[in-house]
């Protein structure tokens, strides 16, 4: 009876803990959306392309005068993370997908389709034109734009085959790699407002931004499989050591949102942008 009583408690907890994960990446990804939409939508819309290089701080110039070809590629990629921003949190909420089948499967559809044109534009930005401020990180893009079509081959083809436990595994492995340039800010800002707040001197120019240009889509991918192996598993231990470690991540990126959140409001205003170190 104890046991049992236990395995429920353990199983709830993983449960709770990965609610307050979903809602934490949903509002953040939503800001996301907004930031791309007030910054990147309204500057493209209106030719005032030169304000991206306001993003010159992280190292970045993305506005090239006289690159037409070059500045119209780059806004439709920065455009297209909007709409996975958008749409792809709503493909996790599980009452659309029992509620509204065809929304889900048309949202996901149009997910589907943009975060492959996002993987193969990005190919194009970071060896074509050098939009990566180095190598290292023109690499991980790179190794992040191959595991997107590969795992967006996957989940389509499981859902055609109507497998739909594996089309939800692959799905959510497909959504966490589209959304790895999400995870390199929260985690980033995350990282150092929480060592500034424990009084430790960082720096954005220190190693945790290098293990983190590839660690943004590793150390999710890797949560995820600990996640789905726990959820299998009969061990109250393993639910709760799982749970208790998903609410510290939660925790680091409900504080990383907040933080790129006020960053990004300094972005759009235009404001004077500096960063420590």
């Amino acid at each position: 009876m104890l046991a049992t009583r236990g395995r429920t408690i353990a199983e709830q907890a993983l449960t709770g803990a990965a609610a307050l994960w979903l809602l934490a990446a949903l509002l953040g990804q939503w800001a996301f959306f907004y930031y791309i939409a007030a910054f990147y939508g309204t500057s493209t819309l209106s030719g005032e392309l030169e304000v991206w290089n306001r993003l010159q701080v992280f190292g970045r110039t993305p506005y090239v005068p006289g690159d037409s070809a070059g500045n119209i590629a780059f806004a439709a990629h920065a455009l297209g993370a909007g709409i996975v921003a958008l749409g792809g949190a709503l493909q996790l909420i599980p009452w659309l997908r029992a509620r509204a089948p065809t929304l889900h499967r048309w949202n996901g559809r149009v997910f589907l389709f943009t975060v492959v044109a996002l993987s193969l534009s990005g190919f194009y930005l970071v060896w074509g034109r050098g939009t990566s401020p180095s190598r290292v990180e023109g690499l991980s893009t790179s190794f992040n734009g191959v595991l997107i079509l590969l795992f967006a081959a996957l989940a389509y083809r499981t859902a055609r085959a109507r497998d739909f436990a594996a089309h939800r595994r692959w799905a959510l492995r497909l959504y966490l790699v589209s959304n790895a340039q999400w995870f390199l800010r929260v985690g980033v800002f995350g990282y150092f407002a929480g060592n500034q707040m424990l009084g430790n001197a960082v720096s954005f120019g220190g190693p945790f931004l290098k293990f983190w240009t590839f660690g943004c889509y590793v150390v999710p991918l890797l949560v995820l499989e600990l996640y789905l192996r726990a959820q299998r598993s009969t061990s109250s231990f393993a639910r709760i050591a799982l749970a208790s470690g998903l609410l510290l991540l939660t925790l680091w990126m409900a504080l990383g949102i907040a933080m790129f959140g006020m960053f990004s409001q300094r972005i759009v205003s235009g404001a004077p942008l500096t960063l420590p170190g």
